[in-house]
């Protein structure tokens, strides 16, 4: 397993945001992480990177324990990408990009040809190599966010974590990036993000959890785990899931009353 979580409890200071979480990610897996507003998502996401400390459980990063790992090991083996990400200097795209490379240099190490060639092959597998030249700051959401992923990348990362990816993104950007997430996974990278939308997990996701309230709900296959059952319970509303001709996942539609 390349993250394996067990019994966790989480939290900021002297409050538990959640407890008893466990599950495991194995690479080449895509995990969706879904749950309301408040219920502790992003906490969980820090303290799977070793941002916040676990408040009691236990954490393994590709076998290792997480609390023993240095600050550099887990950003080699493990990168983030946030849900926004506020630009203020004029950066190209590619200098973005090669920021992804800073856990594999040396404190005071410049840049060097691998890690030109790594930058440059993360554009080119989320298709914005014509981006490269581009300024950061001038390029649309979307297209900051597939930066962003293609920093991550980079790193040469054996697992990805994504706090809301589609977050502020338009629909057609927001198919982009579910369509990235899946190419990533095929080439052996382990993925886990979080999305406040049944629906992409349904279609990119292999495997769901949700968190309520701080506990476990539900862990299990995409497919059977979303049902309106389970929405009902994280959102608070009814939920129809209907086929679609010619689509291999339903569709989720909120009844409106």
């Amino acid at each position: 397993m390349m993250l394996e979580v067990q019994d966790l409890a989480f939290g900021y200071g002297q409050r538990i945001v959640g407890s008893g979480i466990s599950f495991g990610l194995a690479a080449g897996e895509v995990l969706c992480l879904l749950g309301p507003n408040g219920g502790g998502k992003t906490t969980l996401l820090k303290t799977l990177l070793g941002l916040l400390p676990a408040r009691a459980g236990n954490i393994r990063l590709d076998g290792s324990d997480l609390s023993r790992l240095s600050r550099t090991r887990i950003a080699q083996t493990v990168a983030a990408v946030p849900q926004a990400h506020a630009a203020y200097f004029p950066f190209t795209v590619r200098e973005m990009v090669l920021m992804g490379r800073a856990s594999r240099l040396g404190p005071f190490a410049a840049p060097g040809a691998s890690d030109h060639a790594a930058a440059e092959r993360a554009l080119a597998t989320l298709g914005i190599g014509h981006l490269a030249g581009a300024v950061y700051t001038e390029i649309s959401g979307g297209e900051r966010q597939l930066a962003l992923i293609a920093r991550a990348l980079s790193g040469e990362p054996q697992l990805l974590v994504m706090d809301e990816p589609t977050a502020s993104l338009d629909f057609g950007n927001q198919a982009r990036v579910l369509g990235q997430i899946r190419h990533l996974s095929r080439a052996g990278i382990a993925v886990l993000f979080s999305t406040h939308d049944p629906g992409h997990a349904l279609l990119c996701a292999d495997r769901v959890i949700a968190l309520n309230a701080g506990r476990l709900a539900a862990d299990g296959p995409a497919a059977g785990t979303v049902t309106p059952a389970l929405l009902r319970l994280l959102y608070g509303i009814d939920v129809v899931m209907a086929p679609v001709p010619g689509i291999a996942t339903p569709v989720c539609a909120p009844i409106l009353r």
